[in-house]
């Protein structure tokens, strides 16, 4: 046995190497954040003061405490997306209170996607989407760069091709 194998050192052979979405992603998602956050926070302000009264408009604060809430979570929401390609599957998590995680056979793969809207580009980012035969088990992988976006399609289309084909 060589000196520092997985069997020596208690790690499972098939122990998945987990990878995580960009920091850009969470950029993006603290930027919707503030844009929503002012848009509401003038509308309500103006409606308030407008219809209620200028002691009412005070309540247009509410929607930048919420947006500050939110900036904590939203990162907590972005560290926990991550991704592994296993030998038979691929697996995704997300969640912080509700975990979830997917696992997606190669063999059940129908089509892979990958999308980038204008934001997205800005930000270079792109976004990957599985379709299986079970409308439920599709699975999404926001927030990659797009070269490993259309790494990641390539090599799921080839596995998912090779795998159903023994079907």
């Amino acid at each position: 046995m060589e000196t520092g194998s997985r069997e020596e050192t208690g790690t499972p052979a098939d122990e998945p190497v987990w990878r995580g979405v960009q920091p850009a992603l969470l950029r993006v998602r603290r930027l919707l954040v503030l844009v929503w956050t002012g848009v509401l926070a003038v509308a309500a302000g103006l409606l308030l003061g407008l219809l209620a009264g200028p002691a009412w408009a005070a309540l247009a604060l509410l929607p930048p405490a919420l947006a500050a809430w939110g900036w904590r979570l939203l990162e907590r929401n972005w560290r926990s997306w991550r991704y592994a390609e296993r030998a038979d599957d691929l697996l995704i998590s997300r969640g912080v209170l509700w975990r979830e995680e997917t696992v997606v056979p190669y063999g059940r793969m129908q089509l892979v996607e990958v999308t980038s809207g204008p934001v997205e580009r800005r930000f270079g980012l792109a976004t990957v989407q599985l379709h299986t035969a079970a409308a439920a088990t599709d699975a999404t992988i926001p927030g990659l760069d797009p070269a490993e976006a259309e790494r990641l399609r390539d090599r799921l289309t080839e596995l998912g091709e090779a795998r159903s084909a023994g079907l």
